[in-house]
């Protein structure tokens, strides 16, 4: 190796400051010994406005502010009469954290236990409970504090205080018309169901969001252009876009990178990490890991032959309810302004009476333009889709299929979904206050199985809980990494993001993200 590239030599080199590569930045740096570099196509954007005030949240995604986006758009969806979506996440420190909509949701223990049965003890209900406590710090209320921490980074919000009009007449329409009682904490592991009027947020005491960077790359870990401080031996790289990882056999020993305008190559001593969530199922492809047929239509010499990778590519189905509503309860909303959502709720799959303690649905109340709406997951999508690419050019948009709808199942879901509850709860939400009126779909377009078919799909929107492309599983049971995250078929190289979550989790992304990223740290600083 020449001067000029052990200078570029690190013991790890992480792609993405999402919530998993952030938080292994910042475990792995600890010791003041080990060094890391992190590499970042975006820039930090910290303190813009929009991405450090809470109230944009909601809106970032669906106004789009494209300085804090990657740019792209998904294939045509066949069920969806050939609509597509936006295929993109953050670009910018925090990554999809830095845009979501602040949202913080664990995996329930019933879908916990199905990882740890596929990945041993260390994905279990326990362990991860004990990581969330070491990652939290929690400010609300709950019947379980011992399920909750209060020493950790990330600033966790329960909010509001005193809930608004709006939230109590809907959970106590939710009560009626479910049958599920009211729950303070839905994370707490015993109380996964049932409606509440206070959603916790990744959100810091002053109403600011809380992300992977404002957490984990505050001031006392490195300045805010990506120096280390105290001796910690951490850098990272803005404005700087991985294309592909460099191999010496079938070992990773670094990562080719385009810096102002300049190809470099990076070089790791120990381990490649890449968390650059949506982007990473390309990364991999483009560095000739994959199918190997797909591989070499494009022209990229194959490393390892994986047909899993790409192939089970899973997103939550969004679609929602409008209701008129009380003009004089959206005042009262003011006294709030970051809580963002007026209520909730989690309930059983409508289909399945024998789901226990399963979450099958989401439902999120908020309030737009003087109405009221409820935006609804269904959280349990048999549907898989694949990302492929055009080309191995690796600045090339991949074909995302999502897959939305493709099985029947879903779609009869999401229809069950609005007859068993979205109707129930509309009669019992006008009896509470005759204000709150279903507006879109009609009560009668939801007892017109035909009709309810066609909102169904025109009202579809996209979520950005991708997961699941790159599998934690076991190689011949559709596994691209293994139980530690490594990659099968080379060394040196792991994958840690929302991409590699064996089973889909009930609720947002982002705190199995989180779970995904210190489990993993924890793993390579013994």
């Amino acid at each position: 190796m020449s001067t000029s590239e052990s200078k570029k030599s690190f013991d790890y080199i992480i792609v993405g400051t999402g919530p998993a590569g952030a938080v292994i930045a910042k475990t792995l740096t600890d010791d003041k010994k080990t060094s890391v570099l992190v590499i970042e196509a975006g820039q930090n954007n910290d303190n813009d406005l929009p991405i450090k005030d809470s109230r944009y949240a909601p809106e970032l995604e669906e106004k789009f502010f494209p300085q804090y986006f990657w740019q792209g758009e998904g294939v045509p969806q066949e069920a969806l009469d050939e609509r597509s979506f936006e295929w993109t996440t953050g670009r910018l420190s925090g990554g999809g954290s830095s845009i979501n909509g602040e949202q913080y949701v664990r995996p329930t223990p019933a879908v916990l236990k199905e990882w740890e049965r596929l990945l041993g003890p260390m994905w279990s209900p326990h362990e991860a409970i004990e990581t969330f406590k070491m990652l939290e710090d929690f400010h609300g209320d709950t019947n379980g504090p011992e399920y909750h921490g209060v020493k950790g980074r990330l600033n966790i919000r329960q909010t509001p205080d005193s809930p608004p009009k709006v939230s109590k007449k809907f959970v106590k329409a939710m009560e009626q018309a479910t049958g599920f009682k009211r729950i303070l904490d839905y994370n707490d592991p015993r109380t996964p169901l049932g409606p509440f009027t206070r959603w916790q947020l990744f959100q810091k005491k002053n109403g600011h969001r809380e992300s992977s960077s404002t957490a984990f790359f505050s001031q006392d870990i490195m300045t805010s252009d990506g120096f280390g401080v105290n001796g910690r031996q951490l850098r990272v790289l803005y404005e700087s876009t991985a294309l592909r990882i460099l191999f010496e056999g079938n070992t990773a020993v670094g990562v080719e990178v385009l810096m102002e305008g300049k190809m470099e190559r990076v070089f790791a001593r120990k381990k490649v990490i890449i968390s650059a969530g949506i982007n990473s199922t390309q990364l991999l492809m483009v560095s000739g890991i994959g199918p190997a047929e797909e591989l070499g239509k494009v022209g990229i010499p194959v490393i390892f032959d994986n047909p899993n990778v790409g192939r089970f590519l899973t997103n939550h189905t969004l679609n929602t309810a409008v209701f008129s509503m009380n003009q004089k309860d959206i005042s009262e909303l003011s006294k709030h302004p970051f809580s963002l959502y007026t209520g909730g709720a989690f309930l059983p799959h409508p289909l399945d009476e024998n789901q226990g303690q399963r979450r099958g649905v989401q439902l999120i109340g908020f309030v737009s333009e003087g109405k009221f709406i409820i935006a609804i997951l269904y959280l349990q999508p048999k549907s898989r889709g694949t990302i492929q690419l055009q080309s191995k050019d690796p600045l090339k948009i991949v074909l995302a299929d999502e897959g939305f709808l493709d099985n029947n199942e879903d779609l009869e879901s999401v229809k069950a979904i609005y007859k068993t509850y979205i109707k129930k709860i509309a009669i019992k939400l006008a009896k509470v206050d005759p204000s709150y009126s279903l507006v879109e779909p009609s009560i009668e377009t939801i007892c017109n199985d035909d009709k309810l078919e066609e909102f169904i799909k025109e009202n579809f929107g996209h979520n950005h809980h991708q997961q699941s492309a790159l599998r934690m599983a076991p190689l011949n049971q559709g596994g691209v990494v293994d139980h530690f995250a490594r990659v099968y078929g080379v060394n040196n190289l792991l994958v840690a993001d929302a991409s590699i979550i064996p089973f889909t989790v009930d609720g947002n992304t982002s705190a199995a993200s989180y779970l995904i990223g210190y489990t993993i740290a924890q793993q390579l600083s013994r």
